[in-house]
């Protein structure tokens, strides 16, 4: 798995707080996922922005991926090193974002995703420059409300425009179903009225001899109704490599699916009802799912649920006891699933896989940050 030799032989060598990944949960998430997508004749293009290291991205790519996706242009640069096939689900307008796409080897596909004439404009320009082919997706917002065009005829005149502008290739439409994160038994009706707005776009786009080659959508949360939509041609989950406290509790995986965690230490259980552990916001971030499901807090221990982060400072975490006849002791080590995996992944410089309390394996979070 392209991995390097590891520091350290066990989970007790580590100093905390630490990144986590359970091996085999990680292998049966990835199997079951690249299993599906083969079966509804999906392909499987993961988010990188979850784990951040190539020699995952890697190992997808071994089960099937035809590629993989990223946000940020230090994201592809690294992944370009272990897959040769990017899309870039993000409108490059900043023109060092635009200079370092352009600087991917020659070998790599590059797909980019944008909603905007002027976004379109720069790159083709940068590409012209640059002597190399870049493929668009035209972004559709079709719920989401953050990026895509708002109506079949702007979808139109974007890929039109792509594809005259050359270096360009015209090659489909991208969708982000996020506004879709209730839970997965709760999800039917969100998707039935995505389709159908879906189908809006695609049936213009057909009638205007300008048919959609890629149809990329998908999400963790409503990964497993992926095949719900016909038209869609492929999927971009993420957290399913790692699953969280979130995915598990929508019901888009088991609690047994979550193999990543953050490794502290209770540093303190001076205060009653309570412990401190060293893993605080940077270790495992601030969001708050309590607006999705009825689960307080910022993470839950991984063999204690009921236990969770009721919470944060910057190098504490508090645990609450109070669901719970559990006593820790001060210096007891503690795996904690954070609410949003992503997030966490991006404030550690390594992940440790593990097999019971033996590092396997030893990944560099290459892609973290901005750098």
């Amino acid at each position: 798995m392209n991995s390097a030799s590891p520091p350290c032989t066990t989970v007790d060598q580590l100093a905390t707080p630490a990144a986590l990944v359970d091996l085999d949960v990680m292998h049966a998430n990835l199997a079951r996922v690249a299993e599906y997508a083969t079966g509804h004749g999906l392909a499987l293009r993961p988010h990188a922005k979850t784990h951040k290291a190539p020699g995952l991205a890697a190992e997808q790519r071994r089960l099937g991926a035809v590629g993989v996706t990223v946000a940020t242009a230090p994201e592809a640069a690294v992944m370009a090193g272990a897959v040769d096939d990017v899309l870039v689900a993000y409108p490059p307008v900043d023109p060092g974002r635009i200079a370092r796409l352009m600087a991917l080897p020659p070998s790599v596909r590059l797909t980019v995703a944008l909603d905007s004439e002027p976004a379109l404009d720069r790159l083709s320009a940068a590409a012209a420059a640059a002597g190399r082919v870049v493929g668009v997706l035209v972004e559709l917002d079709l719920g989401m409300h953050r990026t895509g065009v708002q109506t079949p005829a702007d979808a139109l005149a974007l890929a039109h425009l792509a594809r005259r502008l050359e270096p360009l290739e015209y090659r489909g439409v991208m969708f982000y179903p996020g506004h879709i994160r209730q839970h997965v038994d709760q999800q039917l009706a969100d998707i039935e009225r995505l389709g159908s707005e879906l189908d809006g776009y695609l049936d213009a786009l057909a009638a205007a001899q300008l048919p959609a080659q890629i149809v990329s959508g998908g999400s963790t949360p409503t990964l497993f109704h992926s095949h719900r939509l016909p038209r869609q041609t492929e999927i971009r989950p993420g957290t399913y490599i790692f699953n969280d406290r979130t995915t598990a509790a929508i019901g888009a995986c088991a609690w047994r699916d979550c193999a990543y965690s953050v490794l502290a230490t209770v540093i303190s259980t001076a205060v009653p009802g309570q412990a401190v552990v060293d893993a605080g916001s940077k270790a495992l971030n601030r969001e708050d799912i309590r607006g999705a499901v009825d689960a307080p807090g910022y993470g839950a221990l991984r063999d204690r649920p009921e236990v969770f982060v009721k919470a944060m400072s910057e190098e504490h975490g508090l645990l609450c006891l109070g669901g719970t006849d559990w006593q820790p002791r001060v210096g007891e080590r503690v795996r904690i699933v954070p609410n949003h995996v992503c997030i966490s992944v991006n404030l550690h410089p390594r992940i440790h896989g593990v097999r019971g309390d033996s590092i396997a394996h030893s990944w560099e979070v290459a892609a973290r940050g901005w750098a």
